[in-house]
């Protein structure tokens, strides 16, 4: 293993969700350099069909206004998609269960607090605390398969923050607003994707420290080598 395998491991590991940021600007011409690169990522016939609204300063302030207020009067979250199946097995149940107790557990929030609970929800709204939000869309009638390509662009885009300094955390949640960002951000005929939480992690807070444990290799790893047997 060469030094550009240690370069990639070590900012792919360190990649995690990040819930709490300094009050420290991102420089513009930083988010230009990331989003350029993570351009790279592949797309079929090289459509590249991802697009994303970078929001900061007094317009993430009065967007996040807006979202904590529809938070705020009981509006149900509607996303344009569902990012879940009906139905999980076991295993996924599980890991989902520990992910929330550990995070919660961050936080300081027991588990029957619920109090605590919404005050963590809204802060999602408030993109949590993050100088800059970053809004991932496509075409309102996208094909399937284009959630894939936007995907790849969007690690890329995280693995990038690592590699400068920065942190962030894709946000389902700002997506179940999706008539506000729409409104908001001039995008009238598009499919809201996610959010990304963008800005300098605050290394004192102990949210930013939890990292959910990973599934191991063999969990979804199968390894195919000789012909199938008849």
């Amino acid at each position: 293993m060469g030094e550009n395998w240690h370069q990639f491991a070590a900012v792919a590991t360190a990649r995690h969700c990040k819930r709490a940021f300094l009050d420290r600007p991102v420089p513009r011409e930083v988010l230009e350099r990331i989003l350029t690169v993570a351009a790279h990522a592949p797309s079929t016939r090289n459509i590249q069909p991802w697009r994303v609204a970078v929001v900061t300063g007094a317009a993430r302030e009065a967007l996040g206004r807006r979202l904590r207020a529809e938070f705020d009067r009981g509006v149900p979250p509607h996303p344009d998609y569902a990012n879940l199946p009906a139905g999980l097995d076991e295993a996924t149940r599980d890991r989902a269960a520990a992910f929330g107790a550990g995070l919660l557990g961050a936080m300081g929030i027991a588990r029957d607090d619920a109090a605590g609970r919404r005050t963590h929800l809204r802060a999602n709204l408030d993109f949590h605390g993050a100088p800059a939000t970053l809004v991932f869309h496509l075409p309102a009638d996208a094909a399937p398969g284009t959630f894939l390509e936007l995907g790849f662009f969007l690690q890329s885009t995280m693995l990038g923050l690592v590699a400068c300094g920065l942190g962030g955390c894709p946000q389902y949640s700002v997506a179940g607003y999706p008539d506000v960002l729409r409104d908001a951000l001039g995008l009238a005929g598009r499919l809201i994707v996610c959010g990304l939480a963008t800005g300098y992690p605050d290394p004192a807070a102990s949210v930013n420290a939890y990292v959910p444990e990973r599934a191991a290799l063999p969990e979804y790893v199968t390894w195919h080598d000789q012909p199938p047997t008849c």
